[in-house]
């Protein structure tokens, strides 16, 4: 029993050791700077909860906060209806269903930069000219250069992003439905609709607590789309929180300022995070 406790901890300190040191520890000197008025190097002063305070009275930050809950919560929600219906294609009996399920992988795989600048390209000049070219007014335009419909853009490319991973985990808790209960409903006289409503959706209930929580997270911290499509413009209308905490904070001359804002946010994902947990679960249960 001492020689395999000894081998679990030779194989947790060293990998507990790295986790501490370049997540841990990193975490809490930014927890610490937020308290000062350092800008990055040099030396720095004491000034309490001033960079918190000021926060609440920043209108960029404000705004920033609004573009990235309207963009994390509409993305959400597409890519989760969108996942479920690529899941729930892929999960029956079709042919060259493990082809199409490798497609609809793919583009997760890919790096987000790259993907970016191709959808970039596409943004700015080939829906422009296809607009042009068949006389549709709509698409003849560059949404990126616009500050109403730029975001739109953003939402595009993560939804195409992002909706393979969400497939595959749709696809995981279909497959552990068994399909005795889906003959029984048949021959119980039920329809497509309800065999889904009473039987597949609430079966595949915790997967679905799992994507949304997932998704969200994942979208209230988008960095690499807006960089690659926008860079936070035209103007600031695409500016995430990452993006202005990056800006500001290792461009911009505010380390501390944008360290605080990092631990404002923080606290709001978390919050975030353990509400959609605790509303989805109790209907888990419910069904």
């Amino acid at each position: 029993m001492k020689k395999t406790s000894s081998v679990f901890y030779w194989m947790t300190i060293p990998a507990f050791i790295l986790f501490f040191v370049f997540h841990t520890l990193p975490a809490l000197q930014g927890i610490f700077y937020s308290f000062t008025d350092y800008i990055g190097f040099g030396d720095y002063n004491f000034v309490g909860f001033r960079n918190f305070i000021n926060l609440f009275s920043d209108g960029r930050a404000f705004d920033a906060y609004i573009f990235t809950f309207k963009f994390a919560i509409v993305s959400t929600i597409l890519v989760n209806i969108l996942s479920l219906l690529v899941a729930l294609g892929l999960n029956s009996k079709i042919k060259l269903k493990n082809t199409f399920r490798a497609v609809y992988f793919v583009p997760y795989m890919l790096s987000i930069l790259v993907v970016g600048y191709i959808f970039n390209h596409i943004f700015t000049f080939i829906i422009p000219e296809l607009g042009r070219s068949f006389g549709i007014e709509i698409l003849s335009r560059n949404i990126l250069g616009n500050m109403d419909l730029a975001w739109i853009g953003v939402v595009i490319l993560a939804v195409w992003n992002s909706s393979g991973f969400n497939t595959l985990l749709y696809l995981s808790g279909l497959q552990t439905v068994p399909d005795e209960l889906y003959e029984v409903a048949k021959i119980d006289g039920a329809g497509k609709w309800d065999q889904f409503k009473h039987i597949t959706f609430p079966l595949i209930a915790p997967f679905f607590t799992i994507n949304i929580v997932i998704s969200m997270r994942g979208f209230l911290m988008v960095f690499d789309h807006i960089m690659a499509l926008t860079e936070g413009g035209p103007g600031r209308a695409t500016e995430s929180i990452t993006l202005l905490i990056y800006n500001g904070g290792f461009m911009g001359g505010e380390f501390a300022y944008q360290t605080a804002n990092a631990v404002i946010f923080l606290l709001v994902v978390l919050a975030v995070s353990f509400f959609q947990l605790k509303v989805l679960q109790k209907r888990e249960v419910s069904y």
